[in-house]
């Protein structure tokens, strides 16, 4: 694991929650002057090389959360380094935390967040911060709880996977008989349509097809296609990049599970529509841009060549 260059690195990406009491001590930091009361104050430091692991939430001046680490796997953390310079407020208390620290301030959105501060909110608007720190673990302890906070959220989202496939299902089939679509699925929950047959072999798995596609969300919108003329037509042209069929080692993981499970079903010249559930394309973590956290998929492709 890598130190983090800057604190607020940490701050943007690990949140969390904390317990809060009765007011015992105030300070305030030399940089960006935020008043933080200890609500409760721990002693130990964590030595160099260790990780301080804390829990993090920041709401804003109506209680609303803007981050939270209370739905996610991982708390923050941060590797203990004393020669880390002390660059802006934030930075002082991230730096002074000590096991059982229990830390409550609010100050600006900027100040908080330096300048690339949400933006739903202005760079004066109050934020509320709490923070406590509750463990400290060697570089070996660290390894072994990332493991096994990640074999055991592995197998919460695969849970979670089994119900969205079906909710998810249930959406498409809705979507299909609105469309007029003679949908087919298989075992894994995939729905698809295969609108021209195709010719030749069966398609086994290390099979190279070449793939036109266009792929739109649910409402229609489109947001990406080997097709010039649909990104034109859809303004999301880009002429730095080609627009030519896809090669696709099918079977090997190297596409989303529902394209991997689709393909092998068609041949050459074939053509199909997907309706990918959010577990067999980009699940929780989405895919940025257009392509939120559980989003369903559809995708027109067309099989162009294949080559064994």
């Amino acid at each position: 694991m890598k130190n983090p260059k800057s604190l607020l690195a940490i701050l943007a990406i690990m949140l969390g929650t904390s317990v809060i009491s009765s007011c015992q001590k105030t300070k305030v930091t030399a940089k960006d002057g935020i008043e933080y009361t200890y609500i409760k104050e721990g002693s130990e430091k964590a030595p160099n090389g260790d990780y301080l692991l804390y829990h993090l939430e920041i709401k804003t001046a109506n209680d609303s959360v803007i981050y939270s680490t209370v739905d996610q796997p991982f708390p923050g953390y941060l590797m203990a380094n004393d020669s880390l310079p002390a660059n802006n407020g934030m930075d002082e208390i991230f730096l002074g935390l000590k096991k059982g620290d229990s830390i409550a301030f609010e100050s600006t959105a900027k100040i908080i967040f330096g300048p690339n501060f949400p933006a739903f909110l202005n760079e004066d608007d109050v934020v509320k911060v709490n923070l406590g720190a509750f463990e400290i673990m060697d570089e070996m302890a660290m390894q072994d709880f990332y493991t096994k906070t990640l074999e055991a959220e592995n197998v919460k989202r695969a849970e979670r996977a089994k119900v969205l496939v079906v909710e998810e299902g249930q959406k498409i089939e809705e979507y299909a008989a609105e469309k007029g679509l003679d949908v087919q699925k298989t075992e894994n929950g995939l729905y698809y349509v295969i609108e021209a047959e195709g010719t030749g072999d069966a398609i086994s798995p290390g099979t190279t097809m070449y793939v036109n596609y266009a792929g739109y969300l649910l409402d229609g919108t489109l947001f990406d296609t080997s097709y010039e003329e649909i990104a034109k037509e859809n303004n999301i042209y880009n002429p730095q990049r080609p627009y030519e069929p896809l090669p696709v080692n099918v079977g090997m993981g190297q596409v989303i599970p529902g394209w991997d499970e689709g393909l092998m079903l068609l041949k050459k010249g074939s053509k199909a529509k997907f309706l990918i559930p959010s577990p067999l394309a980009y699940g929780e973590n989405g895919a940025g841009g257009l392509i939120g956290p559980n989003s369903i998929l559809i995708f027109d492709v067309e099989v162009t060549d294949v080559q064994k």
